[in-house]
């Protein structure tokens, strides 16, 4: 075992990181040392053919019913939003009326619950960087718990490594950023390290319904649910038709090797061959990162692999310290944990409405979703009032939410909207309208209470 691996892995131990996860970063390491990059050639791969297709979401037949009570739901809760300048939980960021991504997560599944006479329990996947605050959050919701087992689990966490040797980084200044997540492939471990696998096997569970926290498209769902238990299959991830702001998204592709579906991040394409990953016309399936397990044939495959299922491996290059350019450079090496439709024979990829796909990963999401192109049913589910979406576009003067609010202090009309570009720095008064192509350029200036913009 080389220098670098013993101390990160003893670095790991010391912290109390779970034994799978260790082993999972010890493999990793050893690809990373032999020169793995972890990028997949265009080459290597071939257009997924036409996948299985929902188009009926509100469907509940009693089968559909059925197979959604003997579903959990576990949410990732592990992001802190850093892109868009905030230092606490994504999820307890205000999205519409006051509400945080939490509290409408939390309204979907009580709604779902009494709905449909269901238990449904709800479970958050946290980093170390965001379970006190959602806990904290939680407290106003006594109710969420289903029996005995737990809301939450905590992700792992590995060292940053140096990429002058692979030796794990030392950061006096701030020793927690010597340390980072793992990306959420680390569900894998976290599942079976922390019990909670087992658990909702022995409580009477069959599936489990994985997303993103800041989707709030992906609500529970029986349609989904009914056919997911309909398939058989171990296995499956939700696609949804590619839009101009996701292009840049992962896709779902056949290797060409074995015919296995697999994922592709943008982080695993070469820059070369971005036109291509980009491409709606070769790649026309966005992946939702919504994800369908059959939790027994998730424990069979976690025990036959000792909780390594070889996810490939995602190699991002950073700087220690994101604030401090000049501060060593490192790698965090991450999964993801679509990725694991490779792992599992027969896995499935199912096309569903854009309804399912809403993430807001920038504040150009963040002020589509709060405008009113977007309304809130009685189950809490946002729904487009038009089709397709507009597509908004804020330059870099808006690029943190406190930043763009300050600017858009009150949600923009952009029913009407067909693009939206901001070049320049604007501020926007109350009540203000775009419709139809509006392009706002770089001079700045101040759009007064009430304005129309139009084309």
């Amino acid at each position: 075992m080389n220098t670098g691996k013993q101390l990160a892995v003893a670095k790991m131990r010391a912290a109390g990181v779970g034994a799978t996860a260790i082993a999972i970063f010890a493999d990793y390491w050893d690809q990373l040392a032999s020169g793995a990059t972890g990028v997949i050639p265009e080459a290597s791969i071939a257009p997924m053919a036409t996948p299985d297709t929902i188009t009926d979401l509100d469907s509940a037949t009693p089968e559909d019913r059925e197979a959604l009570a003997r579903t959990a739901i576990i949410k990732l809760n592990g992001g802190l939003g850093t892109s868009m300048g905030l230092d606490k939980a994504k999820s307890l960021l205000p999205v519409r009326d006051g509400l945080t991504f939490l509290d409408i997560i939390v309204r979907q599944v009580r709604w779902a619950r009494q709905q449909y006479g269901i238990r449904l329990p709800l479970v958050f996947l946290h980093s170390f960087s965001t379970r006190a605050d959602v806990l904290e959050a939680l407290e106003a919701y006594p109710d969420l718990p289903v029996g005995d087992l737990p809301v939450d689990m905590m992700q792992s966490e590995e060292p940053k490594l140096l990429r002058s040797d692979l030796t794990p980084v030392e950061w006096p200044a701030d020793p927690l950023l010597e340390w980072c997540p793992p990306g959420h492939g680390d569900l894998y471990p976290t599942v079976k390290d922390s019990g909670i696998l087992d658990a909702l096997i022995d409580a009477g569970f069959q599936y489990v319904s994985v997303s993103n926290s800041d989707n709030l498209g992906a609500a529970p769902s029986p349609a989904l649910a009914g056919w997911f238990a309909r398939t058989g299959a171990p296995f499956a991830t939700e696609i949804t038709s590619r839009t101009p702001m996701d292009v840049k998204g992962g896709h779902i592709a056949v290797r060409r090797s074995d015919g296995r579906l697999i994922l592709r991040e943008s982080a695993q394409t070469l820059p070369g061959e971005m036109k291509y990953f980009t491409d709606p016309a070769i790649h026309p399936y966005a992946h939702c990162n919504n994800l369908w397990f059959d939790l027994a044939a998730l424990r069979t495959k976690l025990e036959d692999t000792g909780g390594v299922l070889r996810l490939p491996l995602i190699r991002n290059a950073k700087v220690v310290d994101p604030t401090d350019p000049a501060s060593p450079a490192v790698f965090q090496i991450e999964s993801a944990m679509g990725a694991a439709i490779e792992s599992f024979e027969g896995a499935r990829a199912i096309a569903v409405p854009r309804s399912r796909f809403l993430p807001v990963k920038t504040t150009n999401e963040l002020t589509l979703l709060r405008s009113d192109v977007f309304e809130l049913g009685e189950d809490s589910i946002p729904r487009a009032t038009v089709s397709p979406l507009p597509v908004i576009t804020l330059s870099s003067a808006y690029a943190t939410i406190s930043a763009c609010e300050q600017r858009i202090p009150s949600p923009l009309s952009l029913r009407g909207a067909h693009t939206f570009r901001v070049d320049g720095d604007w501020s926007f008064g109350t009540i203000v309208r775009i419709i139809g192509d509006v392009h706002l350029t770089n001079e700045g200036g101040s759009i007064h209470d009430g304005s129309v913009l139009s084309d």
